[in-house]
């Protein structure tokens, strides 16, 4: 590769070289030069990889990234500390729209659409889970203080979620969106009396609705061909809607009993 090849960022690779980062981002931002590219690099809020020869290549998600860097101190005047705890954030899967709080990005519940199962059943059409809703997000990892803020809820009651089973972190310490939906819940039901040691009988349900659905899944999982794989994440999601389906049913007719008529 020729000096005015690294320079324009040409030569077959489809990073770019400094040089052409600064000519593209001219345009939005006059002020920018190669000094404040390779300071904000020194500050670790960019990270472009570096060929054997030592020089800078920056992909398109680098040239994201620094025009978010630009445009927060330019229209926002935030100091860079925030602005690294803020991409911090978006890598852990979470949106920072806020200067003085970082708000976790917790998926939305899917709408419910019909769908027939294997055994014929129209999940979703009346409201009840449909498979499609237990499909795999996005990863979002939140910390501790991430977690309390979306959901809600206070350390203490936290803490007594986790003691009886109902929250648990990851390996790293992180929660992800799950985490947060069962944490708001369980804190609107503290709000009719109801404590978190009330709501290990839950857990205990659902870890035996997991276990039923993982017997009749492994054979599946466990075949050799390669779609097994795909079989057995469609079997899942339709068992567990099923089995949710199931449960709600049966809790709508028992609290039939609770008032009388």
């Amino acid at each position: 590769m020729t000096s005015a090849e690294r320079d324009t960022g040409r030569g077959g690779d489809a990073s770019l070289s400094i040089g052409a980062v600064l000519a593209g981002l001219r345009a939005e931002f006059p002020d920018v030069t190669i000094s404040k590219i390779r300071f904000l690099e020194s500050e670790g809020l960019i990270a472009p990889r570096r060929t054997a020869a030592g020089y800078r290549q920056f992909s398109a998600a680098d040239v994201g990234r620094l025009r978010f860097v630009l445009a927060a101190q330019r229209d926002q005047y935030l100091p860079l500390k925030v602005i690294k705890e803020q991409l911090d954030a978006m890598d852990r899967g979470l949106q920072s729209p806020t200067v003085t709080a970082l708000t976790p990005r917790v998926a939305a519940p899917r709408p419910a659409a019909a769908a027939t199962t294997a055994g014929g059943v129209a999940a979703g059409s009346d409201g009840m889970p449909a498979p499609g809703d237990f499909a795999s997000g996005a990863e979002i990892r939140m910390t501790r203080e991430e977690l309390l803020t979306t959901a809600g809820i206070g350390a203490t009651v936290l803490a007594e979620l986790e003691q009886h089973g109902l929250i648990r972190p990851g390996p790293a310490g992180f929660y992800d969106a799950d985490s947060a939906l069962v944490a708001r819940t369980a804190g609107a039901l503290t709000g009719f009396g109801l404590e978190p040691r009330h709501l290990r009988a839950f857990r205990t349900a659902a870890d035996r609705e997991v276990g039923l659905v993982a017997q009749i899944v492994a054979p599946v999982a466990h075949q050799r061909d390669p779609d097994a794989r795909q079989r057995a994440d469609e079997v899942v999601r339709e068992l567990a809607a099923l089995t949710v389906r199931l449960h709600a049913l049966l809790v709508k007719a028992g609290l039939r009993t609770v008032l009388p008529r």
